[in-house]
C-alpha cells in the first residue's frame, strides 16, 4: 500500500504540472491572440496619454502611417481640441460636436462612465505643424478634390519629408489640374529643404515654387542658406525677384479691389443725400440716422428670425430690405412735412434743424435698443472668402458691391421711366412751371425727401454686414457722403458714382504710405482745392439751389 501511496502521489503531481502548463499555453494563446489584434494605429494611442509633447509627436505619426480609418477623425479632433485622455484609466476618447464621447480606440460611442479626470491633449506650435502635415498626407488621396487641394497646401507649408511617399502616390494618381499643381508645389518645397537633394533637383524645385509666386513662397526661398551652391543661389535669386514683381502687381489690383469697395460703401451711403442735398438743396444732417434707422430695422428683423423662424435667417436681409426702406422713408416723409417745408430757400436753417433731428433720432435709439452695438449676423451667402489670383475677396463685401450697382440702376431707371421720377425732375428744376403744368409741388417735394431717406435706410441693411450697428453708426458716413455728393457734382448721380469711387480707391492707395487719418486729412484737402476750381464738382447740374 505505501508502494501504492507514492504512485498515487507522483500521479498527483504529473496532472497538476499537466493543469499548469495548460494554463500557460492558455494565458500565452490569449497573449498572442491579443498582441495580433493590436495594430500601428493602437499602439500609437498611448503616446497621447504621455502628456508629453514629444510623445504626442510620435504618437501623431505613428497613427498617420497606420493606414486605420479611424487616424483621421482622431487627428481631426486633435487639431479642434476634442481628444482628451485620462491618465489614470489610460483611455483615449474624443468629444464629439454634441458633447458626446466616441472611444478613440473603436470608434464606437464610449459606453462606460466617463473618466473624472479627463483631459485635453495639449499641443504646441511644432505639434501644430506636425499635426498639419499628418493631416494633409491622409487626405491627400480624397475623393474630394478641395480636401486633396487644402492637403497638399498643408504639405507645402509643413515641408514634411515623411509626407513625401503618400505625396508621390498621389501626385501620380492625380487627373485635377489644379490640384496636381499644388502637390507639385508640395514636392518642390520638400525639396528644397533637403539637405540630400542634388543642386539639379533643387533649381527645378525653385522654378515650381517661383511659379506659384506669393508670400509662402518668398518664405520659403528666404529659408535656403547662404552657402548653397552658386546655381542655386542665381536660381534663388531670380525667382526672388519673380515674385516680388508678382506680388506688386497683385498688391496693386488689392487696393484697387479695396477701393473699389469702399468706393461702393460711399456711394451706398451717399446715393440717398445725392437726391435730398444734390437735387433738393436741402443740407440734411440727419442723413446718417436714416442709415442709422435702416441698419436697426436689420437688427429688430433678425431678432424675431432668431426667436420665432430660425430656418429663415437666410432670408433675413431680403426681409429688412423694404422694411428699412419703409421705415426710412416714412420718418424722411414726417421730417419733410413737419420741419423741413417751412425752410426751402433758407439752407443754412435746414442745416441747424437737421441736425438737432439728428440728435433726437440717435438718442431715440439709444433709449430704445441701450447704447451698445447690436449683433446683426451674416447670412450663409454673404460668410467666408475666396482666393482670386493673389488676392483675397470676402462675400460680403462682393455682394455689397453687387447691391450698390443694383440700387444706382435702378434709381436711375425710377428717375428716368417712371412718372415720378420725371415730376421730380421736372420740380427739382423748374418749381413753378412744374406747378403750371399741374404737378402737385409738394407732394412731390414730400416724396423726394422720402425717397432719398429710403434709400439711406437700405443703405443701412448693407451696412449693418460689415460695421457696428449703434447709435452713432450714421455720424460715420455724413461726412464722407457730403464729400462725394461735392466732389462729384450736386445733384447729378453720376457724378456721385465717380466721385464715390475716385474718392475710395484714392484713399487706399494713400492708406500704406500716409496712415487713415493723415489719407483722410490728404483727400479733404484735395476736395478744398478742387472745389476752389470747380464749384459745382465734376459733373455740374441745374437744380433749386444753383438757380437760387
Amino acid at each position: 500500500m505505501p508502494g501504492v501511496v507514492i504512485n498515487m502521489r507522483g500521479l498527483f503531481d504529473r496532472i497538476a504540472v499537466l493543469i499548469l502548463f495548460a494554463v500557460l499555453i492558455v494565458v500565452g494563446a490569449s497573449g498572442a491572440a491579443t498582441s495580433a489584434l493590436a495594430g500601428p494605429y493602437e499602439e500609437a494611442l498611448p503616446g497621447f496619454v504621455a502628456d508629453s509633447f514629444s510623445d504626442t509627436a510620435t504618437a501623431i505619426d505613428q497613427a498617420a502611417a497606420s493606414g486605420s480609418a479611424l487616424a483621421a477623425p482622431l487627428l481631426q479632433a486633435l487639431k479642434d481640441q476634442r481628444l482628451q485622455f485620462s491618465a489614470a484609466e489610460k483611455k483615449v476618447l474624443i468629444k464629439a460636436p454634441d458633447g458626446k464621447f466616441i472611444d478613440a480606440a473603436t470608434g464606437q460611442p464610449f459606453a462606460g462612465t466617463v473618466p473624472a479626470d479627463l483631459s485635453n491633449v495639449r499641443l504646441n506650435n511644432r505639434l501644430r505643424n506636425v499635426l498639419d502635415a499628418a493631416l494633409g498626407s491622409l487626405t491627400l488621396m480624397a475623393a474630394d478634390p478641395n480636401k486633396r487641394y487644402d492637403a497638399a497646401q498643408s504639405v507645402f507649408k509643413s515641408r514634411d519629408a515623411a509626407t513625401l511617399p503618400a505625396l508621390e502616390k498621389a501626385l501620380a494618381a492625380e487627373q485635377n489640374a489644379r490640384v496636381k499643381a499644388a502637390m507639385m508645389q508640395a514636392k518642390a518645397a520638400i525639396a528644397i529643404i533637403s539637405a540630400d537633394a542634388p543642386a539639379a533637383d533643387k533649381i527645378a524645385a525653385i522654378a515650381v515654387v517661383r511659379d506659384r509666386g506669393d508670400q509662402d513662397a518668398m518664405a520659403l526661398l528666404q529659408t535656403i542658406p547662404a552657402n548653397a551652391p552658386p546655381d542655386v543661389l542665381a536660381a534663388v535669386t531670380e525667382a526672388k525677384a519673380n515674385i516680388e514683381r508678382n506680388l506688386a502687381l497683385w498688391a496693386t489690383v488689392q487696393n484697387l479691389w479695396y477701393g473699389l469697395s469702399l468706393g461702393s460703401v460711399l456711394l451706398l451711403a451717399a446715393i440717398g443725400l445725392a437726391i435730398t442735398f444734390g437735387v433738393m438743396g436741402v443740407i440734411n444732417m440727419a442723413h446718417g440716422e436714416m442709415v442709422m434707422l435702416g441698419a436697426y430695422t436689420t437688427f429688430v428683423v433678425q431678432e424675431v428670425i432668431r426667436t420665432r423662424y430660425p430656418g429663415l435667417f437666410d432670408y433675413s436681409l431680403t426681409i429688412a430690405l423694404p422694411l428699412a426702406f419703409i421705415v426710412s422713408g416714412t420718418v424722411g416723409i414726417a421730417i419733410e412735412r413737419s420741419v423741413i417745408r417751412f425752410l426751402y430757400g433758407r439752407p443754412l436753417e435746414t442745416l441747424l434743424a437737421t441736425w438737432g433731428i439728428s440728435l433726437v433720432l440717435q438718442q431715440a435709439v439709444r433709449a430704445a435698443f441701450g447704447p451698445t452695438n447690436k449683433e446683426v449676423g451674416n447670412p450663409s451667402w454673404m460668410s467666408g472668402a475666396f482666393d482670386f489670383g493673389g488676392i483675397l475677396i470676402t462675400y460680403n463685401r462682393l455682394w455689397i458691391i453687387v447691391f450698390t450697382g443694383i440700387v444706382f440702376v435702378a434709381l436711375l431707371g425710377m428717375l428716368r421711366f417712371t412718372r415720378l421720377g420725371l415730376e421730380m425732375r421736372a420740380v427739382t428744376q423748374n418749381r413753378s412751371m412744374a406747378a403750371a403744368v399741374g404737378i402737385r409741388t409738394a407732394r412731390i417735394d414730400a416724396l423726394t425727401f422720402g425717397l432719398g431717406s429710403g434709400i439711406a435706410g437700405i443703405a443701412g441693411v448693407a451696412l449693418s454686414q460689415i460695421d457696428n450697428v449703434s447709435p452713432n453708426l450714421g455720424q460715420g458716413y455724413i461726412i464722407d457722403s457730403f464729400m462725394v455728393v461735392v466732389f462729384g457734382g450736386v445733384g447729378n448721380l453720376w457724378g456721385t458714382l465717380v466721385g464715390a469711387l475716385t474718392l475710395g480707391i484714392a484713399n487706399k492707395f494713400l492708406e500704406p504710405f500716409a496712415g487713415a487719418v493723415l489719407a483722410k486729412i490728404a483727400i479733404l484737402v484735395f476736395i478744398i482745392l478742387f472745389i476752389q476750381k470747380r464749384p459745382r464738382g465734376m459733373f455740374a447740374l441745374k437744380g433749386r439751389a444753383i438757380e437760387a
